[in-house]
């Protein structure tokens, strides 16, 4: 049990204390293609890690027209490329998808090419539907059950050269890649705890169960060779504008993009609109907000407020922001304001 000492230190951390990173669907907007989506996320990149951001992570999603981060391995190396400091990485790399020998060698080429900068996040959803899983995999024959094994087999593909394996990664083998598990549930926030490893929750889309999972990670945390303590980070929304009401009209693009998702019509990011009344009725509009409820909008005082009220909840050691908003120019502001709340003095 903590001391009242240290139980007051906790309650004592500010959002200056902790660091914040960037979480890139690449959105395609409508009106645009695929390659203004690409240009964009490089400046956005470039933007943030000048304002002290600590990493840039990519989703990996897939028969969405309207994300263009299905080869994100392949984006990753392009961010990193184009940076020279912030970390970049997976958020996550679906694991159901790839075998764990594809995923160390493509790591462990990018982690070559820019020592000391690259993340593996790791989910275990497909990260799609059904279909396009079997597109992906071929076959079902493996399932979600087995993503606490892939793990492991990963994790000893990019650990310390082993001449005597039958099966290396090269490049990967003793790389070291950082290896966080992605969660929306305790399952991820459990195995991530048993290995000792970082653990990202998403709550920018799935909020129940966060506090429940930050306790069990928190729990079941055992010391390993790379991580001494807990380390957790969690996945908000923000839109940030000069005023609150700017900030909500931006923020009606990410309405229309969830709205999309409980129909099941994914289409391309929408430009805001002047109301959502009339493009959602009542249970729609619930299902919508329940879905973002870690969601914050507003002027700068606002979301500040908002941030550090998630923060004296939750205690995270690092906050992830995900900004679905229509213009690049209005996007690239939302993260320079939220980046001047997290500046240390």
């Amino acid at each position: 049990m903590k001391s009242s000492i240290e139980m007051s230190d906790i309650k004592q951390k500010q959002l200056t204390d902790i660091g914040v990173s960037v979480l890139d669907l690449v959105p395609i907007v409508a009106g645009k293609t695929a390659a203004d989506s690409f240009k964009n996320s490089l400046d956005l990149a470039q933007q943030v890690e000048k304002l002290g951001f600590t990493r840039y992570w990519l989703a990996e999603h897939h028969n969405m027209p309207g994300i263009a981060s299905s080869a994100t391995a392949l984006l990753i190396g392009h961010i990193a490329g184009g940076t020279s400091t912030i970390r970049v990485g997976s958020g996550g790399i679906m694991l159901p998808n790839h075998a764990p020998l594809v995923v160390a060698e493509q790591f462990g080429t990018l982690e070559t090419l820019y020592p000391g900068r690259i993340d593996l996040g790791l989910g275990r959803a497909p990260g799609t539907d059904q279909l396009t899983a079997m597109a992906l995999r071929r076959d079902l024959t493996g399932n979600v059950e087995d993503f606490p094994r892939h793990v492991e087999e990963l994790l000893g593909y990019i650990g310390p050269a082993n001449p005597a394996a039958r099966v290396r990664a090269v490049p990967g083998e003793g790389t070291d890649v950082p290896v966080w598990i992605l969660g929306s549930s305790t399952f991820g926030a459990q195995l991530a705890g048993m290995l000792g490893l970082p653990y990202a929750f998403a709550s920018h889309f799935a909020p129940a169960a966060l506090h429940h999972a930050l306790k069990v990670y928190r729990e079941s945390f055992r010391p390993s060779d790379t991580l001494q303590k807990p380390y957790a980070m969690a996945c908000v929304n923000v839109t940030a504008a000069d005023t609150d009401a700017e900030a909500e009209s931006l923020a009606t693009s990410l309405y229309q993009s969830f709205l999309s998702v409980i129909r099941g019509t994914a289409r391309l990011m929408q430009p805001p609109v002047a109301t959502m009344d009339g493009l959602w009725d009542a249970s729609e509009k619930y299902a919508v907000y329940q879905m973002l409820r870690y969601t914050f909008i507003g002027a700068k005082n606002t979301i500040k407020d908002q941030l550090q009220a998630f923060l004296d909840e939750t205690q995270v050691d690092e906050i992830m922001v995900a900004s679905h908003i229509y213009d690049h120019e209005a996007r690239v502001k939302s993260y320079e304001i939220l980046g001047s709340l997290f500046k240390k003095s």
